[in-house]
């Protein structure tokens, strides 16, 4: 039902090490995840249950296996998320290495047939990025709202495919939520502008906003860690200092998940500032519960750290 750019058809429940686990921890047989008359979605991060939510409106009840405040990059499945993954009529993911651990756990975990939506993986009309290894790509294009537009169409598609009945609601709700997207591209381009020019040079913890960066006019003039969960070595360190004090950066940026211990560090050898309370692969509390209120708070963030 979705060609090559659109996902891939999952094979049947296996027995495996995982699903065992499942059995052993009470899982299997428990009460399926949801609402009743409605379809049910199962998405890798909260930032995508959000914008299938939006999409899907009252039609849709979505979940997220990796929590608020949570890591997307060394997230490890638990027992319990084989029974969530078992009751979805929709998978969603990014693809491109962000949350690749989900193909190893639908594939014993997924009924039969369920469609998986790799949001990423060949969108149209997406420039993509280096990744932070050689032949990789870079995977937070929906920190760019131009890109998360692409993704809201994508998800359209993917509800009307799962639920047909319901095409015209999807359609319809995706037209609504795109207009929002729309508005908060603009207000994103006149905060950024407000900042002086010589001023748009940051240092950020690890490599989740050049699509952000390249669409709104801010030169990432390097990252702490190349990878997360990754410690640099002393002379990377040394390089990335030089480089900070040559270009002038006001601030390093983390996200809220991230210690900061290192970038720390980082700011007292270079003599600037540190801002770490961002947010990219996973939502916090309000008010930044929403992939709009994420992309605002930053914003705000980055305006007030480097005006």
């Amino acid at each position: 039902m979705f060609g090559r750019d659109h996902g891939v058809r999952l094979s049947r429940l296996t027995a495996t090490a995982l699903a065992t686990a499942a059995i052993a921890a009470g899982c299997v047989g428990a009460p399926t995840i949801g609402e009743p008359g409605k379809l049910t979605v199962v998405t890798t991060t909260t930032v995508f249950a959000d914008l299938v939510s939006n999409v899907g409106g009252d039609l849709v009840s979505a979940t997220s296996l990796v929590p608020k405040n949570a890591d997307v990059h060394t997230f490890e499945p638990r027992p319990a998320d084989v029974r969530t993954i078992a009751s979805a009529k929709l998978l969603v993911m990014n693809g491109l290495g962000l949350d690749d651990w989900l193909r190893k756990t639908i594939t014993n975990a997924a009924a039969e047939g369920t469609p998986l939506l790799q949001l990423g993986v060949d969108l149209p009309g997406a420039a993509l990025l280096p990744g932070d290894t050689s032949g990789t790509q870079n995977p937070h294009l929906f920190m760019d709202v131009k890109y998360a537009e692409l993704y809201v169409d994508r998800i359209a598609a993917a509800l009307a495919s799962a639920d047909p009945g319901h095409s015209t609601a999807y359609g319809l709700q995706a037209a609504a939520y795109k207009q929002q997207l729309e508005t908060l591209d603009g207000w994103v381009r006149a905060q950024i502008a407000t900042i002086p020019e010589p001023n748009r040079r940051i240092v950020t913890f690890h490599d989740a906003f050049p699509y952000y960066a390249r669409e709104y006019g801010i030169t990432i003039v390097g990252v702490a860690v190349e990878a997360p969960g990754q410690d640099p070595n002393a002379g990377y360190t040394a390089q990335l200092v030089a480089a900070i004090k040559n270009a002038g950066v006001k601030a390093i940026f983390s996200e809220s998940q991230f210690p900061t211990k290192l970038i720390d560090q980082l700011a007292a050898e270079a003599n600037c500032k540190v801002v770490a309370n961002l947010y990219d692969d996973a939502l916090g509390d309000p008010p930044v519960s929403t992939y709009e209120g994420l992309i605002r708070w930053d914003t705000t963030q980055l305006v007030q750290g480097l005006s």
